[in-house]
Order: structure tokens, then C-alpha cells, then sequence
């Protein structure tokens, strides 16, 4: 059975989400964006709120929520603000290996600090040499009794420069491709391990974007997730799982250009007349609606597929690419509807369309996804 009602504590989260958006993020996304400064006051808000890390179980100090849960949080950070919402919604892309993987023991131990305070963590897969052909990483991690020595560089990495925690991809054999690789959990005051270079970005510019860099860092094998030659399935799976909350936060930026841009047609007057009653805009908007429905369909499918525990992986790539690239398009139709002032600071759609663009590029490209979709379609024919 088909059913769309949501519960009275997803609606309430949904509602809380939507507040701390209008109220908190949006009066200072134009202070961030501009200034590229990491916004850790309203880090601190999210935190007080429980609207960061909401994935961390129960039984760690967490809520627990699930994916469908998470998703409607996503979209409404991101309606607030995209770069703010990388900031928060990347710890769950960190701590969710340590969820999947961890022993009871490591998500103890690593977990618990991010429900007493706010403080942040990154997923560390990409490198310069490895974006999606993320198997050829060279990020060495070689074995010595009790540790390992990891050395390497990792590259765009989100919340790289203030992060406390990060779970790092390395392989004890390139010549193994991703069956060489392990997951590591390495803390920031580890001997060794340094911020390479901030990015400044066309978009999302309150998200911390860097290098970090790994110099002979004696990681404890107890910090490993899983066994060795686990890595690449802990990654894909991880993937797996966010991909969902990332297309929700495309659907997210492309529903608050779609109401800039209903509230500015309504509103200007061209030729004696609002530009809403000019069929040519009319026909815009519609259009805009009918993929912001489709793309928002398409995510609750795939959260609702993840957390019945069911093949998830087709679903959630159609969601992660239909959605971001719907993103673009609507955040670009919303600037050609403000004509030379969507053009302008003056108004935010220039900054969605900027945000937008990244949607199409992180957390595995519209082309990979693409590529996923195809071999599952090819699976699913034999």
C-alpha cells in the first residue's frame, strides 16, 4: 500500500527544520557566503536542536532517526542555506561508516563525543589523483604490529580544516585497487596529520572545503572498520546511504529559488501588468514545480526503500542525479525569471544557482551516478 503521510514526530522534526532554516540560517547566508567563514554559531543552534548528526543510534546518545527522517531535515537546512547545510549534513556522511562498520566498541568510543558537543567530522576518500575513479587512491596505509603509518593527501575534503574526527580510505596495496583498501578512524591531534590547502569556491562557500594531509600518522588497528580489503564496501555502502539526503538537499535549494521566483513574478510589473500573468513565465513555473514534485517522489522512494532495509542502491542514484540536476536547471530558470537583477547580489537566486552547481559534482558525479543506474538496468535484463 501507497502511503505519504508522514508521522506527527517527522512532521514535527520537518517543522523544527523549517524554522531554524528561516530563522537562524537565512538571515546570515549572505554574511557566510560572502565572508567563506565557517558558521559555527549556527553549527551550535543545530546541535542544541538535535538537527546534526541525527543518525547516531539511541544507544549512542543519538535520536536515531531514520532515512526518510534525515531527508526531510536535509531538504530544509539546504533550503536555508546550502553551504551551511554541507557544513552540518556532512557529519552524518563521516560518521555513517562507523555506523555501518564499527564494533560496538568503536561507536562507543567515537560516536558519543559528537552528541555531547558540537564538533565536526569528515569522510576522506577523494584525493587529487582519485576523484571518481576513487579505487586508484594512493593513500598508504602500512601495517606495523599494532598500527598503521598512513601517508597521503586527501582533496576537497568537507569540513577538512575544522573537523575533529575523520575517517580516512587508504590502501595497504595499490596494486589492489579497492580490494587493497580499509577504512581508518583518525583524530585530528594525531601526530602527523595537517590542513593542505582551503578551496574557495563558486558555491556553497560557508562550507570548509580542504586538503588534509597524512605524514607517517600511527593510526591504532583498533581504529579499523571492518577487516582489511573492507574499505571499498564500507565507502560504496556509505555512498549508498547518503545519496538520498543529498538529493533532498537539492530539492531543498530549487524550492527556495521556486518561491523566490513565484513571490518576484507576482510582484514585477511589466508592460502594466505582473509578469505571473505572461504565459511564458506561467509555463515556467510550472515546469519548475513539476520536477521539484517529481525529484522530492523520487527521494522519499529511495529513503523509504533504504530503511525497510531493501536494494536501495538504483533508487538512490536516480534520486542523487534527477534531483541535483533538477536543482540546476530550476535555480537557472529562476534567474532568467529576475532577468538582470537574478543576475545581481541583490537577490539570493544567484546565490542558489551557485550552490546548485555542486550538487551535481559531490558524493559521486551525475555521470557515475548514471553509470550505476546503467549496470543495475543491465543486472536487473540478465
Amino acid at each position: 500500500m501507497i502511503d505519504f503521510t508522514l508521522t506527527e514526530e517527522q512532521e514535527a522534526v520537518r517543522k523544527l527544520a523549517r524554522d531554524f532554516a528561516v530563522n537562524e540560517m537565512r538571515p546570515v547566508a549572505r554574511h557566510y557566503d560572502e565572508a567563506e567563514e565557517f558558521p559555527w554559531p549556527i553549527v551550535e543552534k543545530a546541535h542544541e536542536l538535535g538537527l546534526i548528526n541525527a543518525l547516531i543510534p539511541e544507544e549512542y546518545g543519538g535520536v536515531g532517526a531514520d532515512k526518510l527522517t534525515e531527508c526531510l531535515i536535509a531538504e530544509e537546512l539546504f533550503y536555508g542555506c546550502a553551504g551551511m547545510g554541507t557544513s552540518l549534513m556532512a557529519n552524518s556522511l563521516a560518521l555513517t561508516p562507523i555506523i555501518l562498520a564499527g564494533t560496538d566498541e568503536q561507536k562507543r568510543r567515537f560516536l558519543t563525543p559528537f552528541t555531547e558537543k558540537p564538533i565536526m567530522a569528515s569522510f576522506c576518500l577523494t584525493e587529487p589523483g582519485a576523484g571518481s575513479d576513487a579505487a586508484s587512491l594512493r593513500t598508504r596505509a602500512v601495517r606495523d604490529g599494532d598500527h598503521y603509518i598512513l601517508n597521503g593527501t586527501k582533496q576537497f575534503i568537507t569540513n577538512g580544516s575544522v573537523a575533529s574526527l575523520y575517517v580516512v580510505f587508504a590502501t595497504v596495496n595499490p596494486e589492489l585497487r579497492h580490494k587493497g583498501i580499509i577504512a581508518l578512524v583518525v583524530e585530528r591531534d594525531t601526530p602527523g596529520v595537517s590542513i593542505g590547502k582551503v578551496e574557495h569556491k563558486m558555491g556553497q562557500r560557508a562550507s570548509d572545503t580542504a586538503q588534509v594531509v597524512f605524514e607517517d600518522v600511527r593510526v591504532p588497528v583498533e581504529n579499523r572498520l571492518g577487516e582489511e580489503g573492507e574499505g571499498w564496501k564500507i565507502a560504496m555502502r556509505t555512498l549508498d546511504s547518503s545519496r538520498p539526503g543529498i538529493a533532498a538537499s537539492a530539492v531543498g535549494i530549487a524550492q527556495a529559488a521556486f518561491e523566490d521566483a513565484v513571490k518576484y513574478a507576482m510582484e514585477r510589473q511589466q508592460f502594466g501588468q505582473p509578469i505571473a500573468n505572461f504565459q511564458a513565465i506561467q509555463f515556467m513555473l510550472a515546469d519548475m514545480a513539476i520536477k521539484i514534485e517529481t525529484a522530492r517522489l523520487a527521494v522519499w522512494k529511495a529513503a523509504w526503500l533504504w530503511d525497510r532495509g531493501q536494494p536501495s542502491a538504483k533508487a538512490s542514484s536516480i534520486a542523487k542525479a534527477y534531483a541535483t540536476d533538477i536543482a540546476m536547471e530550476v535555480t537557472t530558470d529562476a534567474v532568467q525569471i529576475f532577468g538582470g537583477y537574478g543576475y545581481t547580489r541583490e537577490f539570493m537566486v544567484e546565490k542558489y544557482m551557485r550552490d546548485a552547481k555542486l550538487m551535481q559534482i559531490y558524493e559521486g558525479t551525475n555521470q557515475i551516478q548514471r553509470l550505476v543506474i546503467a549496470r543495475h538496468i543491465f543486472k536487473e535484463a540478465m
